[in-house]
């Protein structure tokens, strides 16, 4: 990777790093805490990229960009925030910025997304010098403000979440939303309305009562007009209800609502069962929003619970905190409701005392009548393996954004799925490796290479059976 890189950022620890990391990876590194200084140096016509924070001593990064795509329109921005909002991401796509990474950032991810935007840099010029291009247009100066929106969460899988919604704001693409039950869908869905250049219009959800009324299809056009259309649990629509949306969504007209849809479960499961149609699937899914488990985003609990209690006691509710050893239950928790069943939790627990702290033993109580995560593990998905993998091998290949991962992915996803299944299988059998290595179907000698090459403890004790 070569090329000049500018940097922005308040922090000097993060300007520290960053100029090594990119200095070893063959960069020239300019950086600066002063936004002032960053634009003087774009002025000059130095850089072929800059990475900058958000909030800074003298500004805002953000705001900044429209200026350096108008005097440097070629120069691609990094934005980098410790503010990890849906809204910074929506923001920082709508000024066109060429990505955004919430901190704390992974380091090789930024070093391969900056060499990604140097690299398309160095196309599009080329691409320029052949053909010139007419002037885009200009970016958008009306930044949505919308502020209190509980999208909350601050681990990878929420911030791609975010990226992806900030994409498709204003696309009249339809999308379809799928998560457990509890993890916000309609919620997406709203947003993303709230947030689109519809946000005047209606915001209208379908019921199957509407479809099957007399012209009901007719009448939910007349009531949404441009706005947007939301089919909440898809799966949920019976046949004929679900045949008459398909039909709806054949006859729109030009001008017509954005459609969205919710579903939950394994969708591919419900197309072979018949619970859901194929045409009106394939209708529905121009974006595919994928929401995660709360199991998935383990990080985003405090941030989370700190915004339920904060809620609550703006409301009215005792203005309450988790102690540490409250924070590890509520980590150690499964939550099979998702962030509805921490909501309502948090919100009770800010009404049944004065204290201003949480203990263990409270939210041990509060949980005690709920599900726990010994029992409701066979309940998380119905999720094939093969599903699963496909999954995070998808979400693996898009955080290399235009770059291929470093080779030897065979062997590493391999190991990455070999471990765990000799893990639990050592487990299951108390440590016995005959046993074990039965129960694999592989040879003793092969199970005791595994166990060496993969650095796999194994502990002998009785196991019932």
């Amino acid at each position: 990777m070569d090329g000049t890189v500018l940097v922005a950022d308040d922090d000097r620890t993060i300007r520290t790093v960053l100029t090594q990391a990119l200095t070893r990876a063959g960069c020239k590194v300019h950086a600066t805490s002063s936004l002032t200084t960053l634009m003087r140096w774009v002025a000059e016509g130095r850089g072929d990229l800059v990475i900058t924070d958000v909030m800074m001593p003298d500004g805002n990064g953000i705001e900044m960009i429209p200026k350096i795509s108008q005097e440097r329109p070629d120069l691609p921005v990094i934005v980098i925030s410790a503010q990890n909002t849906i809204m910074t991401a929506i923001q920082a796509n709508e000024v066109d910025a060429h990505d955004y990474l919430p901190k704390p950032f992974d380091l090789p991810d930024l070093l391969k997304r900056a060499g990604a935007a140097m690299k398309n840099r160095r196309l599009v010029a080329a691409s320029d010098a052949a053909a010139p291009r007419a002037p885009g247009p200009a970016p958008r100066g009306d930044l949505v403000s919308m502020e209190g929106i509980p999208l909350v969460g601050r681990t990878p899988v929420m911030q791609e979440l975010y990226r992806l919604i900030a994409r498709v704001i204003n696309s009249t693409m339809p999308v379809l939303i799928i998560g457990e039950s509890g993890t916000g869908k309609s919620l997406i869905a709203r947003t993303l309305h709230d947030l689109s250049d519809r946000r005047s219009q209606p915001f209208i959800t379908a019921s199957a009562e509407d479809l099957h009324s007399h012209d009901g299809a007719q009448a939910l056009l007349s009531r949404v007009r441009g706005g947007t259309l939301l089919f909440d649990e898809l799966t949920a629509y019976d046949t004929e209800a679900q045949l008459r949306a398909a039909r709806m969504l054949d006859g729109l007209p030009d001008d017509g609502p954005r459609i969205m849809a919710t579903a939950q479960g394994n969708l591919t499961r419900a197309l072979a069962e018949g619970a859901l149609r194929e045409d009106l699937y394939y209708r529905m899914g121009g974006v595919v929003l994928n929401v995660p488990a709360l199991r998935e985003r383990i990080d985003d609990l405090e941030p989370l619970a700190q915004h339920f209690l904060s809620q609550a006691a703006e409301e009215g509710a005792t203005n309450r905190h988790l102690s540490p050893e409250a924070m590890e239950v509520v980590r150690a928790y499964s939550w099979p409701g998702n962030v509805r069943q921490l909501q309502n939790t948090l919100r009770r627990l800010s009404l049944t005392s004065t204290d201003p702290v949480i203990g263990r033993s409270e939210i041990e109580l509060a949980l005690q009548s709920q599900p726990s995560a010994a029992t409701v593990g066979e309940r998380f998905t119905d999720e094939t393996l093969s599903e699963a993998v496909g999954r995070h091998l998808r979400r693996y290949f898009d955080l290399h954004g235009q770059e291929l991962p470093p080779p030897g992915l065979y062997g590493r996803i391999l190991r990455e799925v070999e471990t765990p299944l000799i893990e639990i299988a050592l487990d299951a059998t108390g440590g016995n490796q005959a046993r074990c290595a039965d129960l694999l179907g592989i040879n003793r000698n092969t199970l005791r290479k595994k166990i060496t090459e993969l650095d796999i403890a194994v502990s002998r004790r009785r196991k019932l059976t």
